[in-house]
């Protein structure tokens, strides 16, 4: 999820686990280790667009990387403290790092970009309930950390802030679990009342926000998107058809970078050609305005290929012209058709 996020659960943690101990600086160490994970945004330094994008998420949000920092970053904390806070031992400093370091990738698990939790095997926890902001999730849980803050470590509501914070947004998680299930029961009844056959169906919210959920839709020719609000009272529509055009890819699908993009798109893409140039349309970060029919794909990759037969992509940057009106017709989606 965002950042603001990330350290708001890493702060809150933080308190959980040492907090009686040495009070706002275990909020401040947690919300610095919940913000570590994130740093893999740096290989985009070492790697190329595409090589970075397929590791995002990878070994930086695996339970593999918390067991390891957690011990690294408890004795630089404790060298730090020790003079100061006799009481907060180097073992727990050590469970500090790692229970806030390892509930960033937990948290990001449930949105659709998911974790490689388990690394190094390639599978990725994706549980799509909860777009990557969520101010229902955030919001609640800011404000009883921030009222935690103010007072002194052994003050017992203190505690009970930070913990109701805690439960409140996980509660909150389970919540979105629940809409999910509700949301996808929906869309395969609209399915049913429209006749169409599916191979596979992938659903999540739209931004920011679990009213409004979209549904992702695999036919054996092509795909189709949807959206329903928990405010609809008219039946769901889907969009035309978009046809998978896979066959586009099939020179060329021994090639290295052929292999990153269906990864990364965990096979949900199709292909467009234009001009002589194909594009590959990730498709599971959805579409760009509210009329399905229309609204292009949020990624896309262009792909050129040279006089040799070899394929180079670069990803293109999303059109987000008129974002106010985006914004609007989404809040106006949210309330029901």
């Amino acid at each position: 999820m965002d950042s603001l996020t990330q350290i708001v659960l890493g702060a809150a943690v933080g308190q959980a686990v040492l907090g009686k101990k040495v009070g706002n600086r275990a909020m401040l160490w947690g919300a610095i280790a919940g913000t570590i994970p994130d740093l893999d945004v740096l290989l985009k330094s070492v790697f190329d667009d595409i090589t970075s994008t397929e590791m995002h998420r990878g070994f930086s949000h695996s339970i593999v990387f918390a067991v390891l920092i957690a011990p690294v970053l408890g004795w630089i904390a404790h060298q730090i403290h020790k003079k100061k806070n006799k009481e907060a031992s180097f073992k727990n400093w050590s469970w500090l790092f790692f229970w806030a370091t390892v509930t960033h990738p937990l948290l990001d698990a449930h949105t659709t970009w998911g974790t490689q939790f388990f690394w190094p095997f390639s599978y990725r926890l994706a549980y799509q309930n909860i777009f990557v902001v969520d101010p229902f999730y955030t919001v609640p849980f800011l404000i009883l950390l921030i009222i935690a803050m103010f007072y002194n470590k052994s003050n017992p509501r203190r505690r009970i802030f930070n913990n109701t914070g805690l439960i409140i947004s996980t509660t909150y998680m389970v919540f979105t679990l629940v809409l999910k299930w509700v949301t996808f029961n929906e869309f395969k009844d609209g399915l049913a009342n429209n006749k169409i056959d599916y191979v596979e169906m992938d659903t999540k919210p739209a931004p920011f926000n679990t009213i409004l959920w979209t549904a992702l839709v695999e036919t054996e020719n092509g795909y189709r998107t949807a959206d329903y609000s928990l405010f609809d009272s008219q039946d769901i529509t889907f969009s035309q058809e978009f046809s998978k055009n896979h066959y586009l890819l099939e020179p060329y699908l021994d090639q290295h970078v052929i292999q990153q993009l269906i990864n990364i798109s965990a096979g949900w893409y199709f292909i467009e050609e234009v001009d002589d140039k194909l594009i590959f349309w990730d498709l599971r970060f959805g579409q760009i305005g509210m009329d399905l029919d229309t609204a292009p794909f949020l990624w896309s990759y262009d792909l050129t290929v040279n006089e040799k037969g070899k394929v180079t992509a670069v990803k293109n940057k999303p059109k987000m012209d008129n974002v106010g009106k985006i914004f609007s017709e989404l809040m106006e989606r949210i309330k029901g058709n």
